[in-house]
């Protein structure tokens, strides 16, 4: 990653603030229990996330196009409003991926039914893409920037599930937001059996990968 802060004498540099561009609560109550304070910036105009079929087929190259665009959408709204500083934004995506078939958030009842009958008794994987984007805005047109992005990913087996346990874990409500239509950090940790791999990437944000990479985001 290009150094945002290049050629500016270290006791001069402004302190960083973190922007998270999601307004997953799941995501900022993350970085805040890894003591990293982050203010949310969701883009007023919604992110297009349509992906082609052959962006698909490579899931964790797919999530990372979308943690891009959302990250560089709300740069783009950060230089917006003329603020200056140094900020560190931060966008992420998580997929559901079994069979290299890639399960988002379900359109209904019935597209979440289908989605945890189809992930019972099996093992999928949940990739999350995040893309890190270090930016300094100074006065005037000062504009230093630079990004990386990276997917991390984990493996979730389901337990063998009834078509009722299905339908008592719809009727509690959180699917709906959640790709593959459960949570684990919720009531869906009933449904798995097992999982490897880091847990933070399967609630949608790898921090502590995050922060082994990136340790001056606690600043």
């Amino acid at each position: 990653m290009a150094d945002a802060a290049s050629g500016a004498n270290a006791s001069e540099a402004p302190r960083m603030q973190v922007v998270l561009a999601s307004a997953s609560p799941r995501r900022k109550q993350l970085l805040a229990d890894a003591g990293v304070k982050a203010r949310v910036l969701v883009p007023a105009e919604k992110v297009d996330e349509a992906l082609s079929p052959d962006e698909l087929a490579i899931p964790a190259e797919a999530a990372k196009k979308l943690a891009e665009k959302k990250a560089g959408a709300a740069v783009q709204e950060l230089l917006a409003t003329g603020e200056q500083g140094m900020f560190a934004v931060i966008g992420a995506d998580t997929m559901v991926v079994k069979d290299a078939e890639v399960f988002g958030k379900p359109r209904n009842l019935e597209d979440a039914k289908r989605m945890l009958r189809e992930l019972s008794g099996c093992t999928h994987q949940v990739i999350t893409g995040v893309s890190l984007w270090m930016l300094l805005v100074g006065e005037g047109d000062e504009v230093s920037l630079g990004y990386r992005t990276f997917a991390d990913a984990s493996a979730v087996t389901f337990k063998e599930l009834t078509d009722d346990q299905i339908v008592e874990y719809l009727r509690k409500g959180e699917s709906f937001d959640k790709a593959g239509a459960y949570a684990i950090q919720g009531e869906g940790r009933e449904l798995v059996e097992r999982f490897e791999g880091a847990l933070d990437t399967i609630i949608g944000l790898p921090v502590e990968r995050l922060l082994t990479e990136y340790p001056e985001l606690r600043s």
